[in-house]
């Protein structure tokens, strides 16, 4: 099947997926974009759940200060290895995930966790993490986070 540059564009900016699970999906949908969106969101949540439970000792301590500032924000992501501690992916998780925490200000993991992502308010934070471990293939955990502000 041809997959045409302009769908497996969009689909990737829709799901976050890799371009390699957006093609797949893509092919096994018969090129069918909404069944693709689906299948994709099906197979992250599958590697995610099979990635629950394993150790995550490695990983960042991510910080952001608001440009005015008066809010700072700490979080420590975990991964199960340093290799992927050092992958843009995950980099670029954490500091989503500090954004996310000084603009939102959640009580604990658990409410951030299940808030609306605030540059895409269809997926929550936790789908998010849920699509990197997809696309790392490694258990991801938000172990704690700190924000202060004046």
């Amino acid at each position: 099947m041809n997959i045409s540059l302009d769908q497996l564009k969009k689909l990737r900016e829709e799901t976050l997926a890799g371009v390699s699970d957006c093609r797949t999906a893509l092919e096994d949908a018969g090129g069918d974009f909404e069944k693709a969106k689906k299948l994709i969101q099906k197979r992250g949540i599958e590697k995610a759940s099979k990635k629950e439970g394993k150790e995550t000792n490695e990983g960042v301590v991510e910080s952001y200060v608001h440009a005015n500032g008066k809010v700072g924000v700490l979080v420590e992501l975990t991964c199960e290895t340093d290799f992927v501690a050092r992958n843009d992916e995950f980099k670029k998780l954490s500091h989503e995930i500090c954004l996310q925490v000084a603009s939102m200000n959640p009580k604990n993991v658990t409410e951030l966790l299940k808030s609306p992502y605030i540059r895409d308010g269809k997926y929550s934070i936790g789908d998010l993490v849920k699509m990197t471990i997809a696309k790392v293939g490694e258990n991801i955990t938000i172990s704690r986070f700190s924000r202060l502000s004046l």
